[in-house]
């Protein structure tokens, strides 16, 4: 089990899992707070400017845990610290004390500030739920966005009043 607790290649992991939820601005992000990052590989590609978790991936970052098969996370001429994307796979799963989000893909564009959270996307809370095939999450307009898809999937929200 590979472990990590630099925040240079791991906090684009964490920013993925907590736009997810719309936690941009939540002190989640609070300098100084160590992340950790488990998996069964660890894999640094200097030639192809990237990092691969890969193998029952947790993130875990005070109150906020993500899960995943695999993590890869791309980096420009600056290093690991010049994160260019982030792209998750497989069994995602994004934890707060007060959300879960699944999907089955998860990406995101530090240049753009998008998120985007596709195949099976589920975010629930004890208000209720909301599913459908695409979660974009805008990190600059402070926006989440499901959409449908032209295949016939449809948004639908299930909510209990309080």
């Amino acid at each position: 089990m590979a472990r990590l607790h630099s925040r240079r290649s791991a906090i684009a992991a964490f920013a993925l899992a907590a736009c997810s939820l719309g936690l941009g601005t939540n002190t989640t992000w609070a300098a100084g707070t160590p992340i950790e990052v488990t998996a069964d590989t660890f894999v640094v590609d200097q030639a192809n400017q990237k990092a691969t978790f890969s193998g029952n991936v947790v993130i875990k970052r005070l109150n906020l845990d993500m899960w995943a098969d695999k993590v890869v996370i791309a980096f420009g001429a600056g290093g690991e610290s010049d994160i260019t994307s982030l792209s998750a796979s497989g069994n995602i799963r994004v934890k707060t004390p007060a959300q879960t989000a699944r999907g089955d893909y998860a990406t995101f564009d530090p240049a753009t500030q998008l998120v985007r959270l596709t195949g099976n996307v589920k975010v629930s809370n004890a208000q209720g739920e909301v599913a459908g095939p695409e979660l974009v999450i805008d990190l600059r307009k402070n926006t989440s966005v499901f959409q449908g898809n032209k295949g016939g999937g449809r948004v639908t929200g299930v909510f209990t009043p309080q």
